[in-house]
C-alpha cells in the first residue's frame, strides 16, 4: 500500500513544483490514510477495472463494424453482432456499477479523512494556550478546519484516483492502438505537443486563479466574521463608515466575480482547445485509417476502434499534464493543516499526573516568575495574516512572587493597571505555566495535577462574562453537564436571577444570543456566577467581575458573588472597597512584585502604596459654590464619588 504514496511522489517530482513540499509531508499523509488502507485498496482496484472497461468498449465496437461488413452467412453475422452488442451492454452495466461502488468507497474514505483531520486539528487547538487565541484571526483558523481539510483529503480520494485511472487508461489505449495500426497511432501522437504543452499552462493559470479566489473569499469571511458579531457591529455603528465598509466588501466581491469570469473563460478556452485538437486528431485517424481500410491493409472496424480510443488517449494525457498542479494544491493544503498540528501546546498533562484530593484547598505561589510567550512559540504568521510574526514578548512580568491563600480564605489583589494582577490569577487555573517557581494547590504543583481535577477545583469569573449563543440551560450545563433543571433553577435564584427567569417566556430554553448580548451586562455576569455555583469549585477567582457594571447591577452581582464565595478559597481582583475590607489579606502588586500585604486597616496604618492608592482614589475633589448654594465639584458633583471604590 506504499505504492499509492509513491505515485504521488512521482507526480510531484515529475515537473517543477510551484511550491516546495516539506520533507516528511507524504509519510504524514500516509499516517492519516493508513486506517483506510483496506478501503483504499478496494477503491484503487475498482478504478483499475473502470479504466480497463473504458478501453474494452471501443474494441468491441470495432468488431461489431467488422462483423457487419464481413459478409458471409446472415444468421451467423447477426448472432455475432448481437453477441458483441450484448458484451458492450454488459460492459456498460459493469462500468456503471463499478462507478457507483467506487464513488461509495471514495466518499467513505474522503469523509472519514475529513473527520479525522478536523478532529485532530480541533483537539489540538483546544490544547493551545490562551496566547494562541489572542493572536490568531478566527477566520483564518476556521479556514484551516474547512477549506484546507477538504483540499487535503482530495489528494487521497480524487487526485490519487485520477492519476491511477488515467495512467492505466493511457497505457492500455496506447498499447491497443499500436497493436491495431501503428501508422495511425504515430500520426495521432504528432498533435500531442500542440495540445499537452498549452494544457499545462492552462492548468497553472486555473490553479493560480482558484488560489487567488480562495484568498479573497477568506478575506471576505474574516470581514464578515468580525463585522457581524455583536461587538463588531456595535463598533461599526459607533465609529465606522457604513459606506466605506460596503464599498470595501463590494470591491472584494467584485474581484471574486472578475476571477470567476476569467476562470470560466480560461476553462472554456481549455475545453474548446481540447475539443478542437481531438477533432483534428480524429480527422487524421479517419483519413489515414480510412485509406488503409480501403486499400485492405486494416479492417474497417479498426478505424472505428482507433477513433474511439483516441479520446481515451488525449483525455488522460491532459489530466496527467495537470496532475502536478492538482497534487501540489492538495499537498499544500495538507501542509497548512500540519502547520497547525506542529504548534506545540504549552500546557500539557504530565504522564504521572495525580488528582487533587477531596477537601478544602489552599493556594500557594512560591517564587513565581513568568513572561508571556513570544509569537513564534504560540502562533503562525499565516494565522495572524501578517508577513512576519511580532518579535516582542518573553519579557518577565512577574518577578519572584510569593503568596499564600489559606483554605477558605479570601485574598484581594490590588494595584495599578498593568501591575500583573490578572496575569497572576491566570496561573492558578493553569491558563499559562510559570517560567520558574511553582503554583500549588494543597501542596501539589498544578503542573502535576490532572486537567480534569484542576478544572473541577478552580472556578473563574471574568469581567466580560462570556456566554455561548445557546440556551440558558446549555450555558449553565457547560460547567456541570449532569445538572438537573431544579439544580439549574436553584443556581439562578442564588445568583439573583430568579425574577429574570420568571419573566422569560421560554424559561431555561431562552437563547441568550451571541456572547449573551440579549441580556444586560449585569444579567450576563450573574449568569456566569450561576454557572460557577453549579460547578461548585473549591477555589474561586474573580477577575474584576464588576468592572463594567452600573451601580444597581453591581450591587446585584455583589450579592451573587457573596453567595459564590461562601466557604470557598478565593482570590479577588477587587474594585469594591467593601470586598477589600472583608478580605482576610490584601496583596498590593506593582510592576510584577508584591510590595505590601496585610489587612485593610494594617495597610492604611502603614502609609505605603496601598494607602497612596486609597488617597488617590478617594481624595476629596475641588469644589465651588453653585448659584443655589449647593457645593459641586468640577467637573461633577462630589456626591457621585461618595460610593467607595478602589483601583484594582
Amino acid at each position: 500500500m506504499d505504492r499509492p504514496m509513491g505515485m504521488l511522489r512521482g507526480v510531484v517530482r515529475g515537473a517543477d513544483a510551484p511550491k516546495s513540499i516539506k520533507k516528511g509531508t507524504i509519510p504524514r499523509i500516509w499516517a492519516f490514510a493508513r486506517p483506510y488502507r483496506g478501503w483504499l485498496l478496494a477503491f484503487l482496484l475498482l478504478t483499475v477495472v473502470s479504466a480497463t472497461v473504458g478501453v474494452l468498449t471501443p474494441v468491441l465496437a470495432g468488431r461489431v463494424v467488422n462483423a457487419i461488413v464481413a459478409g458471409g452467412e446472415v444468421s451467423a453475422a447477426a448472432a455475432t453482432v448481437v453477441g458483441l452488442a450484448a458484451g458492450i451492454a454488459a460492459l456498460a452495466v459493469v462500468e456503471a456499477v463499478v462507478g457507483l461502488v467506487s464513488r461509495w468507497f471514495s466518499s467513505r474514505i474522503g469523509e472519514g479523512l475529513i473527520v479525522d483531520l478536523r478532529r485532530a486539528v480541533y483537539e489540538h487547538v483546544q490544547r493551545m494556550p490562551v496566547a494562541f487565541f489572542t493572536r490568531t484571526r478566527t477566520g483564518a483558523l476556521v479556514s484551516r478546519l474547512n477549506n484546507d481539510v477538504i483540499g487535503a483529503q482530495s489528494a487521497i480520494t480524487s487526485t490519487l484516483a485520477t492519476v491511477l485511472s488515467n495512467s492505466i487508461q493511457l497505457v492500455l489505449a496506447l498499447g491497443v492502438m499500436i497493436t491495431l495500426a501503428w501508422q495511425v497511432t504515430l500520426l495521432a501522437l504528432v498533435l500531442l505537443p500542440i495540445f499537452v504543452l498549452p494544457a499545462r499552462r492552462f492548468g497553472r493559470r486555473l490553479a493560480d486563479l482558484r488560489r487567488e479566489a480562495a484568498d479573497l473569499n477568506a478575506g471576505m469571511g474574516n470581514q464578515m466574521t468580525e463585522r457581524f458579531s455583536a461587538p463588531g457591529a456595535t463598533l461599526v455603528k459607533l465609529f465606522g463608515r457604513p459606506e466605506e465598509e460596503a464599498r470595501d466588501f463590494g470591491e472584494r466581491a467584485e474581484r471574486v466575480r472578475d476571477i470567476g469570469v476569467r476562470t470560466a473563460m480560461v476553462s472554456r478556452v481549455f475545453v474548446t482547445a481540447l475539443s478542437l485538437v481531438s477533432a483534428l486528431a480524429q480527422a487524421l485517424v479517419y483519413g489515414l485509417g480510412g485509406w488503409l481500410a480501403v486499400t485492405g491493409r486494416i479492417e474497417p472496424g479498426t478505424v472505428v476502434t482507433l477513433a474511439l480510443l483516441l479520446t481515451r488517449l488525449y483525455t488522460p494525457m491532459t489530466a496527467l499534464a495537470n496532475a502536478r498542479v492538482d497534487v501540489m494544491t492538495a499537498l499544500v493544503s495538507f501542509e497548512r493543516v500540519f502547520e497547525v498540528l506542529d504548534l506545540e501546546p504549552m500546557i500539557t498533562q504530565a504522564p504521572d499526573a495525580v488528582a487533587l484530593p477531596d477537601g478544602p484547598v489552599d493556594v500557594r505561589l512560591r517564587d513565581v516568575r513568568f513572561g508571556y510567550p513570544s509569537a513564534e512559540r504560540v502562533s503562525l504568521a499565516s494565522l495572524e495574516e501578517v508577513a512576519v510574526l511580532d518579535t516582542r514578548g518573553g519579557e518577565e512580568v512577574l518577578h519572584g512572587v510569593d503568596l499564600d491563600v489559606g483554605a477558605g480564605q479570601l485574598v484581594a489583589l490590588v494595584g495599578s493597571s498593568g501591575a500583573g494582577k490578572s496575569t497572576l490569577a491566570s496561573l492558578v487555573p493553569r491558563l499559562y505555566d510559570v517560567d520558574s517557581g511553582a503554583v500549588e494547590l494543597s501542596g501539589i504543583d498544578v503542573r502535576r495535577l490532572t486537567a480534569a481535577s484542576l478544572r473541577g477545583a478552580v472556578g473563574v469569573v471574568t469581567q466580560d462574562g462570556h456566554l455561548f449563543h445557546d440556551t440558558i440551560r446549555a450555558n449553565l450545563r457547560y460547567a456541570a453537564p449532569g445538572a438537573s433543571d431544579p439544580e439549574i433553577v436553584d443556581a439562578l435564584r442564588r445568583a439573583r436571577l430568579g425574577e429574570l427567569l420568571d419573566t422569560l417566556p421560554d424559561g431555561l430554553d431562552t437563547v441568550v444570543g451571541e456572547r449573551g448580548y440579549r441580556l444586560s451586562g449585569g444579567e450576563r455576569q450573574r449568569l456566569t456566577i450561576a454557572r460557577l455555583l453549579l460547578a461548585r469549585p473549591r477555589v474561586v477567582i474573580l477577575d474584576e467581575a464588576t468592572a463594567h457594571l452600573d451601580s444597581e447591577s453591581e450591587a446585584a452581582v455583589q450579592e451573587a458573588l457573596a453567595e459564590a464565595l461562601e466557604g470557598r478559597t478565593a482570590i479577588v481582583i477587587a474594585h469594591r472597597l467593601s470586598t477589600v475590607r472583608a478580605a482576610d489579606q490584601i496583596a498590593v502588586l506593582e510592576h510584577g512584585r508584591i510590595v505590601e500585604r496585610g489587612t485593610h486597616e494594617e495597610l492604611l496604618a502603614r502609609g505605603g502604596r496601598y494607602a497612596q492608592l486609597h488617597r488617590t482614589q478617594f481624595a476629596p475633589e475641588p469644589v465651588t459654590a453653585a448659584p443655589d448654594g449647593v457645593e459641586c465639584g468640577i467637573p461633577g458633583c462630589a456626591a457621585r464619588h461618595r460610593e467607595e471604590h478602589l483601583v484594582g
